[in-house]
């Protein structure tokens, strides 16, 4: 054994340690490959924002989506009732005590405190707290028949948002980037306007890529000062000077990600700082409403103050689709049409924070001739209850109104839908959708095949499973809202 570097038994030490090796290797490739013992396939043509062609002629080409985090209440805004006035004061609780989210604050049946009247060529029902919405009523398509599955606030977002009650799935301006793309490579795809005042309930969940790549999730732009933030340099250098810079940048990024093929995390960075330095002209530019006149501010209500942070928002949104943005996404502070009390007042202030600039985007929109190839989506996660929720005191007069996942009032214009038109129905105390009801996954495959996807063919490949937006739940086109 003398003519051997080692005996038996330190051959096989060695190689026992070598095994150790070996194991210890193979954890640490798994979590350099996103602790998955099979490596994800490298970063392909399906991972950016270039345009794509839909699978079929699109209507739209762009969304607006207005979402009223916290449930508009349906019979105080586009679903007057009768029986409300007829009854109220009645007890009701009986009838539909296993869908009250709050029962020991559950009064009697509540009339509106609002009025109705007709509006437009349709005679489309509308309360007096929207009086701008109004004048545009020819211009949409009203859903009053839409429901969904969770009465809770958070479960009832994840659902209008991921198409799924729970959290880390992609949201819909995720899907509808990660489908089609976007046309202007110098701005962010999924652009989201959050409240100056505070974010939503679920906070940055609402805009989140799930399991697609990071390249898809909603950007965040502000809507006054800098739109993001550090976007521009702390001081000025030549133009020559950033451009060489920018090159060695972009030449260590690739040999940085030659080296590591399978982390499409990685990827998602590069491509976020690569449109950081071309966003640095053109955010600015879209968010400059100086550049806009008086009369389309006062459009928008930004000359008032109680309008003027969502219509800058408004204003800003029509300015991204101008110039390519595919998908951007309106939210308000925490959750304003979460009426539980003082309904009187506190869905009045709703209303006169986001009617005018709502109205004024749909007229602005129209004039420009971009209300053809835009689809502008409003509406929240959860209706209200037709009976009254009552404050500690037992006092009428404070009385607002509980969740209610059964009746959810939505409306679409522009982008391929009817104007002026009316779809479904409820019960005649507003409770639930009983005539041509949509749920849900039904708006979500509606809005995809106004943008030329079809709902089970927009899919993305996970554990062997096709992901989709729509899930695994039947979903329908609602083709009767179609232009």
């Amino acid at each position: 054994m003398s003519h051997y570097p080692f005996n038996r038994r330190q051959l096989f030490q060695t190689v026992g340690a070598g095994l150790y090796s070996a194991a210890l290797t193979d954890l640490f490739t798994r979590d350099v490959y996103a602790t998955n013992t099979k490596p994800s396939p490298p970063l392909t043509r399906e991972f950016d924002l270039q345009p794509r062609t839909p699978q079929r002629r699109p209507q739209a080409e762009a969304v607006i989506h207005l979402f009223m985090n916290g449930g508009p209440s349906q019979m105080d805004l586009f679903d007057p009732k009768v029986e409300l006035d007829r009854n109220h004061g009645k007890e009701h609780f009986e009838n539909i005590a296993g869908e009250v989210e709050f029962p020991e604050q559950a009064g009697a049946i509540m009339r509106s405190p609002f009025k109705f009247k007709q509006h437009g060529q349709s005679g489309m029902w509308v309360s007096d707290i929207m009086p701008h919405l109004s004048e545009q009523v020819d211009k949409i398509s009203l859903i009053r028949s839409m429901y969904t599955s969770n009465l809770t606030h958070e479960p009832a977002i994840y659902k209008i948002q991921s198409g799924s009650e729970f959290i880390g799935r992609p949201t819909l301006g995720a899907w509808v980037t990660y489908g089609l793309g976007t046309e202007n490579q110098n701005l962010p795809a999924y652009v989201v306007l959050d409240d100056p005042l505070g974010l939503p309930v679920n906070g940055v969940d609402n805009w989140q890529s799930g399991f697609l790549p990071p390249l898809y999730q909603g950007t965040r732009f502000r809507a006054t000062g800098s739109p993001v933030l550090n976007l521009k340099p702390q001081f000025e250098e030549p133009t020559r000077v950033t451009d060489l810079e920018r090159d060695l940048i972009s030449r260590l990024d690739r040999i940085h990600r030659r080296e590591r093929q399978f982390r499409p995390e990685l990827d998602a960075k590069i491509a976020s700082y690569e449109l950081a330095a071309r966003m640095q002209v053109a955010a600015t530019d879209a968010l400059d409403l100086s550049q806009e006149t008086a009369a389309t501010h006062k459009l928008y209500g930004i000359d008032q103050e109680t309008t003027s942070s969502y219509g800058r928002r408004c204003l800003i949104a029509r300015r991204l689709i101008e110039r390519g943005v595919r998908f951007v996404q309106l939210y308000i502070n925490s959750q304003i049409w979460d009426n539980h009390s003082n309904i009187g007042e506190s869905l009045k202030n709703a209303c006169e924070r986001t009617d005018k600039p709502v109205a004024g985007l749909l007229f602005d929109l129209k004039q420009r001739g971009l209300l053809d190839n835009t689809l502008v989506a409003w509406g929240g996660e959860i209706g209200r209850l037709p009976i009254a929720q009552l404050p500690a005191d037992k006092d009428p007069a404070k009385a607002g109104r509980d969740h209610n996942k059964n009746a959810i009032v939505a409306w679409m214009a522009g982008g391929g839908v009817k104007g002026g038109y009316v779809h479904g129905a409820t019960d005649d105390f507003g409770f639930a959708a009983v005539e041509d009801k949509v749920y849900v996954a039904d708006w979500h495959a509606t809005l995809l095949h106004l943008l030329g996807l079809h709902h089970e063919e927009l899919f993305y490949e996970r554990n062997g499973l096709k992901e989709r937006l729509t899930g695994v739940e039947p979903a329908r086109v609602v083709r009767e809202i179609l232009a």
